[in-house]
């Protein structure tokens, strides 16, 4: 028995139609369950009940064991003071509010459906043995409820994005181009540099890149040598040469330090190289100055026609790292990549950037996710084997959030779909 499954209990009527009494008696019936409260304090605020014959209206809170209340504390707390009924799977003590009344108690172990517990039980099953909970019973989901839940769990995705944008926003002293920078670099590292490159753009003063970004040489001398690695490098090539001069200038002129955590290469395809994507990025630096305001504030979604036509400089058209030739090939940056770059960035950066501005325009990001290909990956293709849409990046990013926040947490009783299914089969 979880609490969870006593506040969908409660909160989804599962009790009407039954004859509720305290354990001393007195019948009970609900008027209004009440709102649920998803921060500290009583789990229901603002319930209206029918007690012994006497009306309540206040809060009910909600404990797998009545004892659980002194567990917790709150016989001392001020705001479990007006909770008017204790509802418990097992009452197993009496229960006092801080002045000395005792509080109602309803026990639900006697008094829930047993066909509706067996439901529970079953999605949670095969947890272990299984993709996801309900797995063996999606088919029976309508779905525009899968579509719907799509929509808000990709919503529920940006917001919790924005907990690090605006925490970068904060470091920043309120500047969106150093937070679109450090975006930017994050996800130019993807999953395996990614945290590296971040710490790259949290290091780096904002203000020396705009002072350095006319020189390619020194832009790309700053980031490759930051991010640790120039570092033992011989210097064979002219270029090579030139990077650690410019970079030993600028480590005195503005101080500089490198990062502890440098980049990894294994694992990783040649056109991913950390020595790649730097030097793409800082080629994109260069090129495009107010990069935020371009791509970010000019239109209602977000624009990627600064990334169209950047390659990385000359000398990496026949390297993937330093001093190692290879065949001759231009290091563009690709369409896939810059669409894994509105996907993870530049949307994400946008609503971060609308919702400080009190200014959200979701629909506007929606319908430029849903023009986008879906992300293809291990836990996109499972879901897409059990008929779950992913015909679009809205749908791909909505499975992610669905499963990390939901499927493997267990948290079938907060999911729309796990809704669903126990109240179509209880």
């Amino acid at each position: 028995m979880r609490e969870d499954l006593l506040h969908f209990i409660w909160k989804n009527n599962k009790l009407r139609g039954k004859s509720l009494a305290t354990e001393k008696g007195q019948p009970i019936e609900v008027y209004q369950s009440g709102t649920l409260n998803l921060f500290s304090g009583p789990d229901f605020f603002n319930a209206k009940l029918n007690i012994g014959g006497q009306v309540w209206a206040g809060n009910v809170e909600m404990h797998i064991k009545s004892s659980d209340w002194y567990i917790h504390g709150h016989e001392a707390d001020l705001r479990y003071n007006n909770v008017i009924l204790h509802v418990v799977w097992e009452n197993d003590v009496e229960v006092f509010r801080k002045d000395g009344s005792s509080i109602p108690v309803l026990e639900l172990k006697t008094t829930v459906d047993k066909e509706f517990l067996n439901s529970y039980n079953n999605l949670l099953r095969n947890t272990k043995k299984s993709f996801i909970n309900c797995e063996s019973q999606l088919l029976q989901i309508d779905s525009f409820i899968i579509k719907n839940w799509q929509e808000r769990l990709y919503i529920e995705r940006l917001q919790d994005k924005s907990a690090l944008l605006f925490q970068l926003l904060e470091d920043s002293q309120n500047d969106w181009e150093k937070v679109l920078f450090c975006m930017l670099l994050k996800n130019f590292g993807l999953n395996r540099n990614g945290n590296a490159f971040l710490e790259l753009g949290k290091a780096i003063d904002f203000s020396i890149i705009r002072k350095v970004a006319p020189n390619i040489l020194q832009l790309e001398a700053l980031l490759l040598g930051v991010s640790g690695l120039l570092e033992g490098l011989e210097g064979v090539h002219s270029y090579e040469k030139q990077l650690i001069n410019e970079y030993n200038f600028l480590k005195i002129k503005f101080q500089l330090k490198s990062q502890v955590a440098k980049p990894e290469f294994f694992g990783l395809r040649p056109s991913n190289f950390p020595t790649i994507r730097l030097a793409q990025l800082a080629q994109l630096y260069h090129k495009t100055q107010n990069i935020f305001r371009k791509v970010i504030t000019d239109g209602a979604g977000v624009n990627t026609s600064v990334f169209k036509e950047v390659a990385a400089s000359d000398y990496w058209n026949t390297h993937y790292n330093f001093g190692k030739v290879s065949t001759h090939r231009r290091k563009k940056i690709s369409k896939t990549f810059i669409d894994l770059l509105v996907i993870n960035t530049l949307i994400p950066v946008k609503f971060a950037y609308q919702k400080h501005l009190g200014k959200l325009q979701p629909e506007v990001l929606i319908v430029q996710m849903r023009s986008l290909s879906a992300e293809k990956n291990t836990i996109n293709t499972n879901y897409k084997n059990l008929d779950v849409p992913v015909e679009n990046a809205l749908d791909s990013q909505a499975n992610l959030q669905l499963y990390h926040k939901y499927c493997v947490k267990n948290k079938c009783l907060q999911c729309a779909l796990g809704h669903q299914l126990l109240r179509r089969n209880s």
